[in-house]
């Protein structure tokens, strides 16, 4: 299968010494959807800007859909799309223009600028919104301008640097249809969000970066499955006014109504709903609690974390103990 990056190597120093970027090694598929995390200072934003060509590696490679960004640096990034986290258009333009404007850079026709636009303006709910200036929309039209703009020119690569930041969760999900929807149609998407939920419903496979260091590179199904444990909210019929006692599973109350459970994978859950019935406490709905993935997140960093301290200090965990 066809790559549509590929990492070798990859070493960002910065003048102050800072080693950004210590020997990243990343390859994603042609067609993927794929998350890149890592807590802020971790080296996502950094990777991303060499990606792109708005910075300068240090050493190693990287190549885009065969195009390498040293030798054939405009083609490489005639194939990608971002999405930057900050919005970088000028706010006194026609919503309409800054995008048709974009796709100039990339030298296609305005009448075929034109036409892509007001398609992406239809896709993106943004089509009444066309002739008034970029300041006067909300914060969430303004995210979906950023992506409209990003995908005028067909981009085959699409970088999405905190793309929902401050959305609300409505407007996150409709830009999610839409993300898929191209997705499906085959272009390659990364994807970077502290949304941990948003990277657990979109993404097929993810990498997590720590320290400058790829600290897991897997598929999103794999690294769920190493949790031991399952959360679940609970809805009951009528109010909850004390919970019994239980070492059987963790339950909390999020309110009068919902309860959080967590439980092993090992346990079955008619354990769960046996202890509920003998309280009399009715249960009327189930739905798994979408943050799994930041407790694995989590955990990686700071196993991550101990390594370093360990090998710092010069002791292994047995021999910390």
């Amino acid at each position: 299968m066809t790559l549509a990056i590929s990492i070798k190597d990859l070493h960002k120093k910065y003048d102050n010494d800072v080693h950004a970027l210590k020997g990243i090694n990343l390859d994603i598929q042609q067609g993927d959807f794929f998350a890149l995390l890592g807590a802020n200072g971790a080296g996502k934003s950094t990777t991303i800007n060499i990606i792109c060509s708005l910075s300068n590696k240090t050493s190693g490679s990287i190549s885009i859909f065969g195009y390498d960004i040293d030798r054939d640096r405009e083609m490489a990034k005639e194939q990608i799309g971002l999405v930057p986290q900050e919005f970088n258009f000028n706010i006194f333009e026609p919503v309409r223009e800054i995008i048709v404007n974009q796709g100039g850079y990339y030298g296609i026709p305005r009448k075929v600028c034109i036409e892509r636009a007001n398609e992406l303006l239809h896709t993106l709910d943004l089509w009444d919104k066309r002739h008034e200036q970029a300041r006067d929309l909300s914060g969430g039209m303004k995210r979906r301008l950023m992506i409209a703009r990003s995908m005028i020119h067909q981009p085959k690569l699409l970088i999405l640097d905190e793309p929902t930041a401050g959305v609300d969760i409505n407007i996150r999900r409709s830009m999610w249809g839409y993300l898929q929807k191209i997705n499906a149609a085959g272009t390659t998407i990364i994807l970077t969000t502290h949304y941990l939920e948003e990277a657990e419903s979109l993404c097929r496979n993810i990498a997590i970066i720590n320290k400058g260091n790829i600290v897991e590179n897997t598929s999103m199904k794999e690294l769920l499955n190493r949790l031991d444990t399952e959360t679940f909210l609970l809805d009951t019929r009528e109010p909850v006014t004390q919970l019994p006692e239980t070492d059987d599973f963790s339950v909390k109350q999020r309110d009068d109504t919902t309860l959080e459970v967590t439980i092993n994978k090992s346990r079955s859950l008619n354990v769960m709903f046996e202890y509920f019935t003998q309280h009399n406490i009715r249960i009327t709905s189930m739905r798994n609690r979408s943050n799994r993935l930041e407790q694995l997140f989590v955990e990686l960093l700071e196993n991550d974390n101990d390594t370093d301290s360990a090998a710092t200090t010069g002791i292994t965990k047995g021999e910390q103990s």
